[in-house]
């Protein structure tokens, strides 16, 4: 078997893997009630018309120039991948590295390619990003100044360049040194990365946009101890995020593994929400441990990884895509824009799936929430309070929601926890 068609057996394996945990972790049924028990899902979500107005008008706002970006990207990526221009780039990049240093112009190429590629679509894209931030602001969505707001962009421009090139080095220097197997080594790396990821994300990156600080001793913080003590998850601290420094959104979440794992309350819930309300958000991240949701996203993002990087070992044997890129093959450096498009293309291309096994975790943990707290009507005015918070859609078109939709919308989370109420009193 040639390698070209090794990898290409390699990615459909990996991919038919994927689909069996998909199939297999995700909870397809979650609250089964006999007839005339279930509660549709209602297009308002029962909230009030002066909020579905002012709903209509921001999402009149910001969707075009969402999808405006979305499409501008992809179209930024392409020009850089499909045509010279990105890979003379690059090229031009590793001129000024000569001499002793010459054995390592590749690796500089591939470093500052990815950094230079990253910027100029970030450079591109940033009038979107400032219309979508003066939307918000207009709003009451984002509290920032313009001065934070430009270091956010920068460092999570940085951060994404760097992440991305640390993934492109390796898998540039394995197809120079294994140019029959490079894929095979490079998808197993690329496993291990999405694993290193997942622990170290609250570790570093998190750190990167907020402080933490401890919450201090009182009612509110004993409960939420106690929740998780019910819940069977040991948490070692509840911090206070400073959110509103970026924002007026509300949010909880459970980050950390083990001794170390920590509650993380938005500093706006607790200026904005009653006890209850909080301990409801928490008790739907708890469900998330309890169901060990991170690990199952790590190993589907894993094992996608690993069979995205198979399926560039079969594309990138393919002669007229390299001749388009000008590049030679895997191991010239001047692969780096193709592939930058290629791995915008298949992230845009796994997002549906992605999405549904997000929407279907989500509600798993609705769910628990409701049946660890018992309190549907805290739950269901804590989900009214977050639609308002975010300017949320109870019930967004059906074909952006199935594409986009991480959650389920406004109006099903309702609906269940009203449905739950039907079955439990």
């Amino acid at each position: 078997m040639s390698a070209r068609r090794a990898a290409l057996v390699a990615a459909l394996l990996l991919l038919a893997a994927t689909a069996v945990v998909i199939a297999v972790r995700t909870p397809w049924s979650l609250l089964p009630a006999p007839a005339g028990v279930a509660v549709p899902p209602s297009p308002t979500g029962g909230l009030s018309q002066d909020y579905l107005d002012r709903v209509r008008a921001f999402t009149a706002a910001v969707r075009p120039a969402s999808l405006a970006n979305l499409a501008l990207s992809l179209a930024v990526a392409a020009v850089l991948g499909l045509t010279r221009l990105g890979s003379r780039l690059v090229a031009a990049l590793g001129r000024p590295v000569r001499g002793r240093w010459g054995r390592l112009r590749w690796l500089w190429q591939v470093i500052a390619g990815v950094v230079v590629l990253t910027v100029i679509a970030e450079l591109v894209l940033l009038p979107l990003g400032a219309y979508l931030e003066v939307v918000d602001r207009r709003y009451g969505l984002s509290t920032e100044s313009w001065g934070l707001w430009a270091r956010d962009v920068a460092v999570s421009t940085l951060i994404s360049a760097g992440l991305t090139a640390l993934g492109l080095v390796v898998l540039v220097g394995l197809a120079r040194r294994a140019r029959r197997s490079w894929w095979a080594w490079a998808a197993g790396a690329a496993a291990a990365l999405v694993f290193a990821g997942s622990f170290l994300w609250p570790l570093v990156i998190e750190p990167a946009f907020n402080s933490f600080t401890p919450m201090p001793a009182g009612q509110l913080r004993s409960d939420l101890f106690a929740l998780a003590r019910e819940n069977g998850t040991p948490v070692d601290q509840v911090l206070v995020a400073d959110a509103s420094r970026r924002t007026t959104s509300l949010n909880a979440y459970v980050s950390g593994y083990g001794s170390t794992r920590r509650i993380v309350v938005y500093d706006t819930v607790l200026r904005e929400l009653p006890d209850d309300q909080i301990e409801s958000i928490v008790a739907h991240e708890l469900g998330h441990v309890s169901a060990d949701d991170v690990l199952t996203g790590t190993i589907i993002g894993a094992l996608g990884a690993a069979a995205g990087v198979a399926a560039l070992g079969w594309l990138l044997t393919w002669r007229p895509l390299l001749r388009r890129a000008g590049a030679d093959g895997p191991g010239d450096p001047r692969v780096v824009p193709v592939l930058l498009l290629l791995i915008a293309v298949g992230t845009l291309l796994s997002t549906p799936v992605q999405n549904l096994v997000s929407r279907q975790i989500e509600a798993r943990a609705d769910l628990h929430a409701l049946t660890l707290t018992r309190d549907p009507q805290t739950f269901i005015a804590m989900q009214k309070r977050l639609a308002r918070s975010g300017l949320l859609e109870p019930s967004p078109p059906r074909v952006l929601q199935l594409i986009f939709g991480t959650h389920p919308t406004v109006a099903e989370r309702v609906a269940m926890a009203q449905t739950w109420e039907r079955l439990h009193g």
